[in-house]
């Protein structure tokens, strides 16, 4: 990866962080380098956050690698957040997981157990 692409995806991981502090105070980074790749973003227990700020996208590459980072991760959610073209807020941007990742988050968040 160049520095350029490395410089690029740190800013968008930067910014997700920003963002997520609001309600997540101790989100942060995760040291890239990591032998089992957790995801990008650590900090919110059972959550796997994978950050993407490509002009291209792979949808079925990056959640093929968000499973993997999952379950690197002991994760029972996880998500891929996609930087959105002309748009600076992670707030605008995408959000992709698995459907039965979204199933199992939808089951939870309605007291209905896991999937």
């Amino acid at each position: 990866m160049s520095n350029a692409a490395k410089a690029k995806g740190s800013g968008a991981e930067r910014d997700v962080v920003k963002y997520l502090k609001q309600w997540f105070p101790y989100v942060d980074r995760r040291l890239a380098g990591a032998t089992l790749d957790k995801g990008d973003i650590s900090g919110i227990p059972g959550v796997t956050i994978e950050i993407k700020n490509h002009a291209k996208m792979d949808l079925a590459g990056w959640t093929e690698e968000l499973i993997v980072e999952m379950t690197n991760d002991n994760a029972w959610t996880g998500v891929v957040w996609h930087k959105r073209k002309g748009r600076g807020s992670p707030e605008d941007w995408y959000c992709t997981m698995p459907g039965y990742v979204y199933v199992d988050l939808l089951r939870r968040a309605i007291g209905k157990g896991q999937a």
